[in-house]
C-alpha cells in the first residue's frame, strides 16, 4: 500500500523543501495531545503541558480532533511562509466551504480523494460530521455544531487559539528548531538540484522514494494506506519536522497541492524485553486487514461502525479482527454513552519493536 503523488511533466523547479511555522505548531500540538506516539518527547510534552494556563488548555482540549488522532490539511500549508502570522492570514482567505470540509476530514472517513461537498452546504455530509463528532465526546460535538452554524465566529476563535500558542510555547519552541529545519530544506534542495529527485528522496525517508522502471513519473511514499493525486498549483512541498517523528503525512485530497511532512531525526525506542505473549502477538498483527485496522486504532478510538465504513468491511466482519488484536491484549476499550470505543495500546506496541510502531503511526 502506497500514497503516490503523479509528478508527470513537473518540473523540478516546482518541487520546494522548506520550513512551515504552522506545521511544525501543528506537530507540537500533536505530541502534546499523544505522547504516547512520540517516547522521545515525553520530557518536552510534560513540562510544557504542566507550564499550561487552564484556560489554554481547555481550549485546546475543545479543538483537539483538528490534529490528535490525524492532522487536518489546514495544518500543512502548501505555500510555507517565514512567519505563523503570514500563514494564518493565508488560512483566513480561504473561504468557509473549503475550511470546513478540510477541518472535518477526520480519521475513519471516506471520501477523501473524492472531494465531497462542504458540510455546510450538504446536509448528507452535516449529519455524517456530526454523528463522528458525537462518537468523540460532547465537546467535539459542540466544537462542531458551533463551526456548521458559524465558521466564521469559530474560525477567529481558532486562530486566537494557535496566535495564544505562539505565545504560551510555540514561538520560543520554533526560535529553537527553525534553523536546523531551514538547514534540513536547503540539504533537500541542494541534492535535487545536483543529484535529482530520487536522491532528494531517499534522503527525505527511506518510506518516499521515485516509481521504479522506465515511466519514473510518481512520487511512492509508503504508508498502511492507498490514495493517488496529482501535483497541483504549485507542485509538490516537503515540510521538515523537528518534532513529528514517527509520522510522515501526505496530504492528497482532491484538488489540493500535494504536502509531505517528514521528520528530520528520528527518535529511537528504549529497548524492552520482549514479552511472552509476542508471538501471539506478532500472528494476531499478520493479517493485513488488521494492520490497516491498527494504522487507524493507532490514531485514536474509533468505532466499529466507523472502522466498517472507512474499510469497505461489514460490522461483524470488523469485530472478528477486534476481538482477535483484543484476545492478544493489543487494544484498550471504553464505552462513552451508546459507543465502544477501540483504540492500540502504543506502550505495548513499543515493546513489539519501533520498526512495527514507526510503519502504523508514519
Amino acid at each position: 500500500m502506497s500514497v503516490d503523488i503523479d509528478i508527470t511533466g513537473l518540473p523540478p523547479e516546482r518541487i520546494r523543501f522548506s520550513p512551515s511555522p504552522l506545521a511544525e505548531l501543528g506537530a507540537m500540538l500533536h505530541a502534546l495531545s499523544e505522547p504516547g506516539h512520540h517516547p522521545g518527547l515525553h520530557p518536552w510534552a510534560t513540562a510544557t503541558a504542566s507550564s499550561l494556563k487552564p484556560d489554554l488548555a481547555d481550549r485546546l482540549t475543545e479543538a483537539d480532533f483538528l490534529w490528535r488522532s490525524s492532522r487536518s490539511d489546514i495544518l500543512l500549508p502548501a505555500v510555507p511562509r517565514a512567519t505563523l502570522a503570514e500563514e494564518l492570514d493565508d488560512l483566513d482567505r480561504m473561504d468557509d466551504e473549503t475550511f470546513t470540509s478540510a477541518a472535518f476530514e477526520i480519521t475513519c472517513t471516506t471520501g477523501y480523494e473524492q472531494g465531497l461537498p462542504s458540510p455546510l452546504v450538504d446536509a448528507g455530509q452535516r449529519a455524517r460530521v456530526r454523528e463522528l463528532s458525537a462518537a468523540r465526546g460532547p465537546r467535539q460535538a459542540e466544537f462542531t455544531d458551533r463551526m456548521l452554524e458559524n465558521p466564521r465566529a469559530l474560525r477567529a476563535w481558532l486562530r486566537r487559539l494557535l496566535e495564544d500558542c505562539e505565545q504560551a510555547f510555540f514561538g520560543d519552541n520554533w526560535q529553537r528548531v527553525r534553523v536546523q529545519l531551514a538547514a534540513d530544506a536547503r540539504h533537500k534542495a541542494d541534492l535535487l538540484q545536483r543529484k535529482g529527485l530520487a536522491e532528494a528522496l531517499a534522503a527525505v525517508s527511506p518510506a518516499v522514494s521515485l516509481s521504479h522502471g522506465e515511466d519514473r513519473n510518481r512520487i511512492v511514499v509508503d504508508k498502511l494506506a492507498s490514495g493517488r493525486t496529482t501535483a497541483y498549483g504549485q507542485g509538490v512541498t516537503f515540510l521538515p519536522t523537528a518534532f513529528g517523528w514517527p509520522h510522515l503525512f501526505v496530504v492528497h485530497r482532491s484538488g489540493w497541492q500535494p504536502v509531505i511532512q517528514y521528520p528530520v531525526a528520528s527518535t529511537e525506542l528504549p529497548q524492552l524485553t520482549a514479552p511472552q505473549l509476542v508471538q501471539e502477538r506478532l500472528e494476531a498483527l499478520a493479517h493485513p486487514v488488521r494492520m490497516r485496522l491498527c494504522r487507524t486504532l493507532a490514531r485514536g478510538p474509533h468505532t466499529t461502525g466507523e472502522l466498517a465504513a472507512a474499510y469497505g468491511l461489514t460490522p461483524p466482519e470488523v469485530s472478528r479482527h477486534i476481538a482477535v488484536l483484543k484476545k492478544a491484549g493489543l487494544l484498550t476499550t471504553r464505552r462513552r454513552g451508546r459507543y465502544v470505543l477501540h483504540q492500540l495500546d502504543l506502550t505495548l506496541v513499543a515493546r513489539l519493536g519501533s520498526d512495527f510502531l514507526e510503519t502504523v503511526l508514519r
